[in-house]
């Protein structure tokens, strides 16, 4: 028996390895999320009737004084916030229930409150997953500061794109398809997830600034996690000669606004992915559910708890794209009629907005499937 817990709860196992990291990461996401939602839209005067973590059966809960449920459900894949008059978490109107009542609960309902107000309190979910990634990302750059590298080229892999366009040793990147470079890591990151695209470069070789263009092609690489990801590489090198690497530390202004482009890049760099993944131009192994990221939770708690915060970032960029889609029942598809609204001086016909959910719904649910198939028997 001693041996058994010993086994279940050391920090190889499961539990411990994996369960405990994976919740740690998806309640902090769900929790900011849910928590931009409460606070704007109380901030609006509009009545809250729960704030879940997790879906279905209660586990544990209390009331506050302001009527509203906070609990803790079983289902540890997301959370909702329910607002007065709603018929689900998803925050479709319920008319029955609005026409139903009191005066004093009409007067906080969500949707007898202006249209400002009803998009105010949707974006904010996102935008607290945004905000969270700039708050770690600044507090790491304040406690450890960031090693970079000069944008030079120490080396041409010979056959490479690099090679192909006309790169040669000592060449000094200045731009990547019209975005200047500070660093080798800001050349990096602006051609990994171009793969197949054609990009033009601007160095300097010597006292001359030269055009070369280049198409960078596919390169399978295992990132710190151990995973398997597929970038865009042009087939050069740096080293410690050319690079020259140095520690840059930040102040506490300065590395907030690291932490805003950092953030800004991330958000670009997800955005880009899920453009080219419509378009047929990425691995669909590269996306993952909940057991994806489980394996990743467990792999960057064993690296050390800043890794598990960095997964955090990330995934919270990640959730709040992915809510921002236009795509009912996200938040995205709420902001979409609410702009159709705003136009039109009028909301959606129920109808419309009924038929239109249900699309929406089966869509999040087809690509749930999706994520999950890849998750267990597609990758």
């Amino acid at each position: 028996m001693i041996e058994f817990f010993t086994s279940f709860f050391n920090t190889d196992s499961l539990l411990v390895g994996t369960i405990i990291p994976f919740l740690f990461v998806l309640t902090v996401v769900v929790f900011v999320h849910e928590m931009g939602h409460y606070l704007v839209g109380r901030w609006c005067g509009i009545g809250v009737k729960a704030f879940s973590i997790g879906f279905g059966p209660e586990l544990i809960g209390f009331n506050d004084r302001h009527g509203t449920r906070w609990k803790l459900s079983a289902i540890p894949l997301g959370g909702y916030v329910k607002f007065t008059g709603d018929m689900s978490a998803s925050s479709k109107p319920d008319p029955e229930a609005t026409e139903h009542l009191t005066d004093d609960e009409r007067k906080v309902a969500f949707h007898t409150q202006p249209v400002w107000k009803r998009a105010a309190t949707v974006f904010a979910g996102p935008l607290f997953n945004f905000l969270l990634t700039i708050a770690v990302f600044a507090v790491m750059f304040a406690g450890f500061g960031r090693y970079v590298m000069e944008p030079t080229v120490a080396d041409v892999q010979p056959d490479s794109p690099a090679a192909m366009a006309g790169f040669e040793p000592g060449d000094r990147f200045v731009s990547v398809d019209g975005t200047t470079v500070r660093t080798f890591g800001d050349v990096q990151r602006l051609v990994s997830g171009r793969a197949g695209d054609e990009l033009t470069f601007v160095v300097r070789r010597g006292d001359n600034e030269i055009e070369l263009v280049a198409r960078p092609k596919v390169s399978e690489q295992t990132d710190a996690l151990g995973n398997t990801v597929k970038l865009g590489v042009i087939g050069v090198v740096n080293d410690e000669t050319m690079g020259q690497p140095r520690l840059i530390e930040y102040g506490p202004l300065e590395s907030v606004g690291e932490a805003v482009r950092e953030t800004g890049y991330a958000i670009y760099r997800t955005g880009q992915f899920l453009k080219r993944f419509v378009a047929g131009r990425e691995d669909r192994c590269q996306l993952g559910g909940p057991v994806k990221i489980a394996d990743m939770a467990g792999k960057a708690a064993q690296l050390g708890f800043e890794w598990l915060v960095q997964l955090v970032a990330l995934l919270s960029v990640g959730i709040g794209i992915l809510n921002l889609l236009p795509i009912p029942p996200l938040d995205g598809g709420h902001l979409v009629f609410y702009a159709i609204e705003a136009v039109m001086r009028r909301p959606v016909s129920e109808r419309v907005m009924d038929a239109v959910y249900r699309v929406g719904l089966f869509a999040v649910l087809a690509f749930m499937g999706f994520v999950f198939w890849n998750d267990l028997f597609g990758c």
